[in-house]
């Protein structure tokens, strides 16, 4: 590839767009990784953060302290160390002071610091005010102590931490989310008693695997009691690979008869559940709540109160629909990706976080007691001067009164170094007392002692291990607490369908010649006496429960359905199905059937070919519905026949009098198409409908058929049958003169 070297001509550099804006964007996305979006493994902070705290420490604002105004902090971070928006660092400032928000929060608030409901809700940082908590000491504590690198700030005045000497991983105790250029990072929060347990067994044995340390750690830890519901195989997936989901559930329990919603997921709005029911319920999919109430107070920041229409609602089915349906169940993305101590991003496992936060650890605990063991060979040092110059303390007076240049004459005389002999010179004259040798050799045994037992431990590394291990042990006991969101299994949530939440009630759907539709409460309706429009009468009808779907049949053979209760009341005349559905140009309604789902149906043309289906085959969730019985040319649909046991025999007449009897079960079972021949017709007849099936029925073992021919009819027993029996396909047998005319027939 060719690359175009910048020049300049008369000062001013020239470079090629592409390089340019190659150049600026690699600039601001390593930027944005590195300097703002993603926290440090050493202390889990970003920078914004890691100023804030330091900036409040540089203030006096310890746990201790009195409070001071917000405004003041983000002054100082603003002013010294983070030239950004006021606005985006005060924000950055209330997220570490809302419990509800931070697992462990490092800034105590005083004034309105938001709630749970509306965490944008709180004052302006003119009106509240701050200090560090007790935990942000663990961040702070060894900060002046030679642990940490710094840097100059951005206009070069002042210093300020890389990164600060955290006592525990607060990237893994408080977690942290943001978004850089191409990569993001999700960690969630954890206990603290479990990391520091989790990082003393990986002290004690740095080969522990992955599912040891996930035993110490068995899932994140959020600052909300509502329960973690994510199995164990995706927990451990998550800790291994550092990235997946992690679901939480709201926690309930029944109080009267009346569900009381007590925690929350982490960060979900009580106010905002509240909405999502109440839209529910005011679209009528949610028949079985009959009231909410928000009794949440200062003592109890969640206490919803669902009340159910009746004690005969299954609480646990309703409460699974809300959980699916609401935010009452929440999913949380985890991606651990961290800036490591080698200054580059990674999504790092459990077992790679802990390990280099240890090593980060080590190297802190080592910078600290060279930096201790420094200060007190120093000190030893000047305490030699000292001792010296006090056992000849009047020699030394002499040289100081009468030499021209004391210090260059003592450090000749004494052997001492130039800053023994400053540290002489600059002694006070009330340190010449008569108990001050004993003073000086107790302060040089003790400092002795301490030197020694440094040094001990900076050349074991076992000394150290143990060392950091009482440390950990310390902070955990002093700073630790219980387990908030408590591990359950529980079953997945599942929503439930429009059908499911309808009442169960027994109807009658009526369908007239002219395709309009209604539905009657009960079973027992006198359809032909429904008032309908003039010129129009009853074609139809089927009973079934209102939260059933009703299936309707077309003349091309197309199926639709609609859920019964949605249809308009028989008070009225119906409406038409064009208005819902919408069959071929020209095509009319011709059955409509309804019932259990597993209910099997006799679909057939009057060309004499059909096959078996179930309703559900039938079912069709839009408006054009779907094709299921192809029908050949110049043949018609036959109202489908209920197959009531599997041992039914079916029964097909055509209107030239041929009969056949047959098993139902001989034909097959199928979801859509032509299906096998029932009955056979001469082809020419068939064409020219010349023959065609008239009348189709299944009628059960014991059953009785009646043929109507005109106004008289034939009953036709079991034994009456089995003179019509033959293979299906067969022509069948002529009825008895007079009755060859069969215009219906029925199951009596």
């Amino acid at each position: 590839m060719e690359t175009t070297q910048s020049y300049t001509t008369e000062g001013i550099e020239r470079m090629a767009m592409r390089e340019f804006t190659e150049k600026a964007y690699l600039d601001y996305s390593m930027y944005v990784i590195l300097d703002r979006a993603l926290p440090n493994i050493g202390d889990g902070l970003k920078p914004v953060q890691r100023r804030i705290v330091y900036a409040m420490s540089e203030l006096g604002l310890s746990a201790t302290a009195k409070f001071k105004k917000s405004a003041r902090t983000v002054g100082d971070v603003l002013g010294k160390f983070h030239p950004h928006g006021d606005s985006a660092c005060y924000e950055a400032m209330v997220l570490m002071a809302q419990p509800f928000s931070y697992r462990y929060p490092l800034v105590q608030g005083q004034g309105n610091w938001g709630s749970p409901d509306e965490p944008k809700s709180f004052a302006a940082m003119r009106y509240t005010e701050a200090r560090l908590t007790p935990y942000a000491k663990l961040l702070l504590q060894e900060l002046g102590q030679g642990t940490v690198d710094w840097q100059p700030n951005f206009d070069g005045t002042l210093d300020e931490p890389v990164v600060l000497p955290a006592r525990l991983p607060n990237v893994l105790l408080n977690g942290g989310s943001g978004i850089a250029v191409g990569m993001a990072t999700d960690i969630p929060p954890h206990n603290l008693r479990e990391v520091a347990a989790a990082c003393i067994h990986l002290i004690e044995h740095p080969k522990a695997t992955l599912e040891e340390l996930h035993e110490f750690i068995p899932a994140p830890d959020y600052p909300t009691e509502a329960e973690i519901i994510s199995p164990p195989s995706d927990l451990l997936k998550i800790y291994a690979t550092g990235h997946g989901s992690v679901r939480m559930r709201a926690r309930w329990e029944v109080e009267h008869g009346e569900v009381v919603v007590t925690a929350l997921p982490h960060q979900v709005s009580g106010s905002r559940v509240l909405e999502q029911i109440a839209a529910q319920m005011r679209a009528k999919k949610l028949p079985w709540v009959e009231d909410l109430r928000d009794e949440s107070d200062h003592e109890t920041p969640s206490r919803m109160v669902i009340v159910p229409r009746s004690n005969r609602v299954d609480i646990g089915r309703m409460m699974s629909h809300l959980f699916a349906s609401t935010d009452l169940e929440r999913t949380y993305r985890v991606n651990m990706n961290v800036i490591g101590t080698n200054g580059r991003p990674q999504v790092k496992n459990l077992r790679m976080m802990l390990r280099e936060w240890l090593e980060f650890r080590f190297e802190t605990v080592r910078r600290r007691l060279e930096h201790r063991l420094a200060k007190v060979n120093e000190r030893l040092h000047l305490l030699d001067g000292l001792l010296i110059a006090f056992l000849n303390i009047d020699e030394v007076i002499h040289i100081i009164r009468t030499e021209e240049h004391p210090k260059a004459a003592l450090m000749q005389r004494f052997e001492l170094t130039e800053v023994q002999a400053n540290y002489v010179l600059d002694t006070r004259l009330r340190q010449l007392a008569r108990l001050e040798e004993m003073k000086i050799r107790a302060e040089q045994e003790k400092l002795a002692a301490e030197r020694d037992k440094l040094e001990l431990l900076l050349g074991s590394k076992q000394r150290m291990k143990t060392l950091i291990r009482k440390e950990i042990l310390a902070d955990a006991e002093e700073y630790g607490d219980e387990r908030r969101s408590q591990i359950v299994v529980r079953d997945a949530a599942e929503a439930l369908r429009e059908t499911d939440l309808a009442p169960s009630e027994p109807v009658t759907v009526v369908l007239s010649e002219k395709g309009w539709v209604r539905s009657a409460k009960g079973h027992e309706i006198d359809v032909a006496g429904l008032n309908y429009k003039a010129g129009d009468c009853n074609l139809d009808n089927a009973r079934m429960r209102s939260n059933q779907p009703a299936v309707f049949l077309d003349s091309c053979g197309r199926s639709y359905s609609i859920s019964a209760h949605t249809l308009p009341s028989a008070r009225g005349q119906g409406e038409p199905l064009t208005g819902r559905l919408s069959p071929p140009a020209g095509a009319t309604f011709v059955a409509v059937l309804g019932g259990e789902e597993e209910q099997w149906y006799l679909m057939a043309s009057d060309a004499g070919y059909g096959y078996r289906v179930q309703l559900k085959h039938l079912l069709a969730n839009k408006k054009a519905g779907k094709a299921a019985l192809r029908l050949p040319k110049n043949a018609r649909v036959l109202k489908p026949a209920p197959i009531m046991q599997q041992d039914d025999r079916l029964v097909a007449i055509t209107n030239d009098g041929h009969m056949l009897v047959f098993a139902v079960s001989e034909l097959p079972a199928m979801s859509r198409g032509k299906g096998n021949k029932i009955i056979g017709i001469p082809a020419k007849k068939a064409a020219s409908r010349e023959e065609f099936v008239v009348a189709l029925a299944c009628v059960s073992p014991g059953g009785v058929l009646r043929a109507w021919s005109g106004k008289r009819y034939l009953n036709l027993k079991s034994a009456d049958l089995d003179a019509y029996a033959g293979e299906r396909g067969r022509r069948g047998h002529k009825l008895p003169r007079g009755f060859q005319k069969i215009e219906r027939i029925e199951i009596v």
